[in-house]
């Protein structure tokens, strides 16, 4: 499951930074100057899971292969993104093809940096980029209600309800409120995604804060904390520069460095779990002489439907799922211990995949 996270915020907030300490590597030019990074550049990254690493000690595992995560490193937006000022239309269009958005604040004060703005002020840079996301969807909308009427009027019936989806977006829009604002049922919920609005993707903030701040953060981040608060938003304090210093480290000098910060993990793994929770996402794992695996399914997701995720096969001939819970396997030593505890179970089509679950499938084709 390929899901991809958009890293955006106005130009020289420390983006690129942080796409280079996500994927460590330097993929991303980071430099001192309004759109540095001109096609959006993606990293696809592993998602920080230790309790494969426990699972896989157990058989033991040749290999462990952890989940993915794709974040894209988007070129800085400016005021009048929307209209095409800067290089905003091409890069509005690539917010587009992801899942969710990652809005970065610089919440740092460095002259040597400078800011596209002249001042620094982070609730000021997400006014900026909020409203000209709400304008390119609101355009995007307006172009579509003449057409959509026509062919509601005609008895279709896509046509009538992506209609009355548009409209519930307007709404929003038009009062100055992302198109997430709005409620949507879940018979909707597919044709609403069809939609492609750039503001009803879910969102989190990032306040990219100075390497004294890192632990605890600061004035500005607090008030982008109390933003985040108010839009039933989720938010991250990061140090862009200690990530990227701490990504080119071993794991013995990393813990080494993050502890003389008061960190107690790289500000990165905070990241991707917030992503992950944005998502609503959830782990299980497959265990083996081979390999221990995670896997990424949403929350709410059946056994055959997590099947699915390793093939489709799996999924149209599923049978049962073998299912030990991870407590379970961990503290019983593998499967073998958990068969004698009872804690072994089977599972059928109807079974509700618990984060952390250690499956097996069973399936005829």
């Amino acid at each position: 499951m390929a899901l991809k996270v958009a890293i955006v915020g106005l130009p020289n907030v420390g983006k690129s930074t942080l796409f280079n300490a996500l994927t460590q590597t330097a993929a991303a030019q980071a430099a001192n100057y309004p759109f540095c990074t001109i096609e959006p550049n993606t990293g696809d990254v592993a998602v920080p899971e230790p309790r494969l690493n426990a699972l896989a000690a157990i058989i033991p595992s040749k290999e462990i292969i952890p989940a993915r995560m794709n974040f894209v490193d988007i070129a800085g937006l400016v005021r009048g993104a929307s209209k095409g000022e800067g290089l905003g239309n091409q890069f509005l269009a690539n917010i587009r093809d992801c899942d969710a958005v990652a809005f970065v604040a610089r919440c740092f004060i460095d002259d040597d940096i400078t800011h596209v703005e002249g001042k620094i002020d982070p609730l000021a840079d997400l006014e900026t980029i909020e409203t000209e996301l709400m304008l390119a969807d609101l355009e995007s909308l307006e172009k579509r209600v003449a057409n959509l009427e026509k062919r509601a009027k005609t008895g279709d019936k896509e046509s009538a309800q992506t209609l009355r989806l548009v409209q519930l977006a307007l709404v929003e829009l038009n009062a100055g409120r992302p198109a997430r604002k709005a409620e949507i049922s879940a018979e909707d919920d597919k044709a609403w995604r069809m939609l492609q609005l750039l503001t009803s993707k879910p969102a989190l903030y990032v306040s990219n804060v100075d390497e004294a701040s890192a632990a605890t953060g600061n004035d500005l981040s607090n008030q982008v904390a109390e933003r985040a608060k108010r839009d039933g938003a989720d938010h991250v304090v990061i140090s862009a520069q200690i990530e990227s210093e701490i990504a080119m480290l071993d794991e013995a000098e990393r813990t080494e460095f993050l502890e003389t910060l008061g960190l107690s993990e790289p500000g990165l793994n905070k990241l991707i779990r917030e992503a992950y929770h944005l998502l609503g996402l959830q782990t299980y794992f497959t265990v083996g002489p081979k390999e221990a695996r995670a896997w990424t399914i949403h929350k709410g997701d059946t056994a055959p439907q997590a099947a699915g995720v390793i093939h489709t096969d799996f999924e149209k001939g599923f049978i049962r799922a073998e299912t030990i819970a991870y407590e379970d396997y961990v503290s019983l030593k593998g499967e073998a211990g958990a068969r004698e505890a009872g804690k072994f179970r089977q599972e059928g089509k109807e079974y509700v995949v618990k984060d952390g679950d250690v499956l097996n499938f069973r399936f005829n084709v």
